[in-house]
């Protein structure tokens, strides 16, 4: 049985992005690629596991276009970039204003950070639509600091990627809830000592399942 940690036993909670505040759906890219002509892409990238190409990306190691010229070569030659970049975006789709209004009212109470595995690729397209959604500026307001592994260099699941975290902004791992909906990440936070909580999608929702740290 999951549980969670109660209010007195927190200082700061560290969110993931993609699935837990932004909705995504990992099949979608598979569908679009699929449609320009390669059928395997699933078995390229995946929710679990992912190529060496894909981690070279969300930890900043190749630059974006050197990224889709790599995706483009095992396309038909009619596939321009373009096209590449709009099936590598189709895994985005939307962020409920009020995931984002309850990250505001957790800052009331607790340092709120937020720590994600992505790319420079994907940052561009989901802060168009943030901004769209409810101004970039309210988003990025809701957290002490926001952490994409593409800057950071370094990227979860590996326990060290929570421990930088902790030491860069003075947490205290026991007093640190991680929630994420990917079970291998959760599993490094608790590996590094963490409180740390698996959000299974799409049946639970983070503004209920945290609903008792500001009730």
């Amino acid at each position: 049985m999951k549980t969670l940690p109660s209010s007195d036993q927190l200082d700061a909670i560290i969110l993931d992005f993609g699935g837990v505040l932004f909705d995504i759906d990992y099949l979608r890219p598979a569908v679009a690629f699929k449609q320009l002509g390669l059928d395997n892409f699933e078995e390229i990238y995946s929710k679990a596991t992912q190529s060496d190409l894909f981690d070279r990306l969300e930890t900043g190691t190749i630059s974006n276009t050197d990224f889709l010229k790599a995706l483009q070569q095992h396309l038909p030659p009619r596939v321009t970039l373009d096209q590449v970049e709009a099936a590598w975006n189709t895994i985005l789709l939307d962020i409920p204003k009020a995931r984002i209004d309850f990250v505001h009212q957790l800052k009331e109470r607790y340092r709120m950070f937020l720590l994600s595995n992505t790319n420079a690729i994907h940052v561009a397209q989901f802060e168009k639509t943030i901004d769209q959604k409810m101004g970039l500026s309210y988003f990025y307001q809701g957290f002490e600091k926001i952490h994409y592994s593409n800057v950071l260099g370094i990227k979860k699941p590996a326990p060290s990627t929570y421990l930088h975290l902790c030491e860069l902004h003075g947490l205290d791992p026991a007093r640190t809830l991680f929630v994420d909906d990917s079970p291998q990440h959760v599993k490094g936070a608790l590996d590094a000592g963490l409180h740390a909580y698996h959000l299974e999608l799409p049946e639970e929702e983070i503004t209920d399942i945290l609903a008792h740290l500001i009730s």
